[in-house]
């Protein structure tokens, strides 16, 4: 308690008040920039606290966002009372179309899968019952083998599957060198 009273002088109005104060004061048509309201609050009330540039940045900024001003090429000015609210960034709203007497709303479906009815019956999904669940099991082998040119399992393009076996090169083509 004591030490709020130490800091803040008695005579000093609140940063709103100063603020409005000095934009009046100033009467610039095209508004005061933060520099001459700074100034202008500095001269008329001679001892402010320690971080009156943050503090008068801090309010400027709540003042503007809460509409009490107009900020505009780099000047604040008074919001004039007749203009109409500025509006947030994005797309607007839809405008609500009244409904006509004698309509009752149900209320919005909530958003996602539905909860499970405990109530419903319980369907088994037991094996032999139905379509098996999983990956279906493996062909069986052709009985020739892989090995039988014949039976050779084939993609549909006319070629075998996987890496084609190594040549083996005949002992003639070889070029041997006579030791």
């Amino acid at each position: 308690m004591a030490t709020e009273e130490v800091n803040k002088p008695p005579s000093l109005p609140s940063y709103p008040q100063l603020i409005m104060n000095a934009i009046e004061a100033l009467n610039d048509k095209n508004g005061s920039n933060k520099t001459s309201i700074s100034k202008y609050i500095e001269s008329k009330y001679g001892d402010l606290p320690a971080g009156h540039t943050t503090l008068l940045s801090h309010h400027l900024n709540r003042m503007k966002q809460t509409g009490e001003l107009v900020f505009l090429k780099n000047n604040y000015m008074k919001a004039d009372p007749n203009a109409p609210p500025k509006r947030g960034r994005g797309r607007p709203p839809k405008p609500k179309v009244p409904l006509p007497p004698g309509v009752i709303l149900t209320p919005a479906r909530p958003r996602g899968r539905p909860p499970k009815d405990p109530n419903a019956p319980i369907t088994s999904s037991k094996p032999g019952t139905g379509k098996p669940r999983g990956r279906p099991r493996k062909m069986a082998r052709p009985e020739g083998g892989i090995t039988g040119n014949s039976t050779l399992i084939s993609t549909g393009s006319g070629r075998p599957r996987g890496r084609p076996p190594k040549v083996k090169t005949s002992p003639l083509t070889e070029v041997s060198v006579g030791h």
